[in-house]
């Protein structure tokens, strides 16, 4: 059993299913957990990455060595608790340098449960999970260093993963509520929304908040409903239309109770807009297939190209289910492509104002590359003719 320990004295340990053993320095919560691996390539918003719904059963690799030198602030969590189950990283936490910091990292992931690892090489993970994979993990935080790697292993080998998983579920809100918070400005952070907009409904399904911000700030008075909403109660708040969010775990398995409601929302007309398991249900509803991918897409410099204009955008992504552009039926064409694999990363169709991308316009990395998705989703709402 290979192991890499980068010190005498390790206080947390990473095993992976196929008996690779790496040693660190814990910092966050104690205890245990197990997940699937992946990497992020992002150089800044590891608070918005640990709290992105999106990321529910998967421990990040931050292949960014500088995490945590900006320290937290509750403004950017992306939902109320973190959803990644731990975070790797090569150097561990610094103090926080930042005037918007509130707290530490290390005090922000103990306080949420979440453990965390320093000085492994993310590098040769990163290598790993391209080549074969993501793996199944196990991570464990324990001060005194005492570990049953024979009992971790087992447990990383035991994890089901995500294929076949509705994780939505367990991260979409549990009743409706309304959305008026705007986009972030300064000086005075997020304004709320005061005038009327178009009446929204908008699919939880892991949703983050910067996508409502943008939704609202776009003009949009939005209401918010579960992922498991019936077409019955989205159409009953009469809405102009329709916004699928992202999530975390199988579209398949999502779809099985998302995909009917979609395609009678679809039957109304109804302008619809998705974004990444919402881009993947969209298209499973049109009657396309979705594929689990080798090792995934996260990170924030993902160039897309929009094949209908030819440009280029920069983008941020967290997936690792993708649409299978081959199974794309008639009526319904690929809009973006990425440039890294060439993998399906946008859809419409030809005869309905309905629409989806894979990657995150309200992350902005571009900085302002993908917004007009919003505002195109704005302007159908105003061209619509009430069926």
């Amino acid at each position: 059993m290979p192991a890499h320990a980068p010190s005498a004295h390790p206080t947390a340990c990473l095993t992976l299913a196929d008996g690779t053993v790496f040693y660190g320095h814990g910092f966050g919560a104690t205890g245990e957990t197990v997940a699937e691996l992946c990497f992020n390539t992002a150089m800044t918003g590891y608070q918005e990455i640990m709290t992105d719904p999106s990321y529910a059963g998967q421990i990040i690799t931050f292949t960014f060595p500088h995490v945590g030198n900006v320290g937290t602030t509750e403004e950017d969590d992306e939902a109320t608790n973190p959803a990644a189950a731990g975070m790797i990283v090569k150097w561990d936490p610094t103090e926080p340098s930042n005037w918007r910091a509130s707290s530490d990292l290390r005090e922000w992931l103990m306080s949420r449960g979440r453990i965390g690892i320093g000085g492994l090489d993310t590098r040769r993970l990163t290598r790993a999970i391209r080549q074969q994979g993501a793996p199944h993990v196990a991570l464990a935080h324990n001060p005194e260093g005492n570990f049953d790697i024979e009992a971790l292993v087992a447990k990383a080998r035991a994890f089901s993963g995500l294929e076949g998983l509705d994780l939505a579920k367990d991260v979409s809100c549990t009743q409706s509520y309304q959305w008026d918070e705007m986009r972030w400005a300064w000086p005075d952070g997020f304004p709320k929304r005061t005038t009327p907009g178009h009446k929204v409904v908008a699919l939880d399904f892991g949703a983050k908040r910067n996508i409502l911000r943008c939704l609202a700030s776009a003009g949009c008075d939005v209401t918010v409903l579960p992922a498991n909403a019936t077409a019955e109660e989205v159409l009953a708040h009469a809405p102009e239309g329709v916004f699928l969010s992202n999530g975390p775990g199988d579209p398949a398995a999502t779809g099985e109770y998302a995909v009917p409601m979609i395609q009678e929302v679809l039957a109304r007309n109804i302008p619809v807009f998705g974004i990444c398991l919402g881009h993947q249900m969209l298209a499973l509803a049109l009657g396309a297939r979705t594929v689990k991918m080798n090792h995934g897409h996260h990170g924030a410099n993902h160039p897309v190209k929009d094949l209908e204009t030819g440009k280029v955008e920069i983008t941020s992504m967290n997936h690792g289910f993708a649409v299978d552009s081959q199974s794309l039926p008639e009526g319904v064409v690929e809009t973006h492509v990425s440039l890294f694999d060439g993998s399906n990363c946008g859809i419409r169709m030809v005869d309905r104002p309905v629409f989806s991308v894979q990657y995150h316009p309200e992350a902005s990395p571009g900085p302002q590359d993908s917004y007009y998705l919003f505002e195109r989703f704005v302007d159908a709402m105003n061209a619509r003719v009430p069926a």
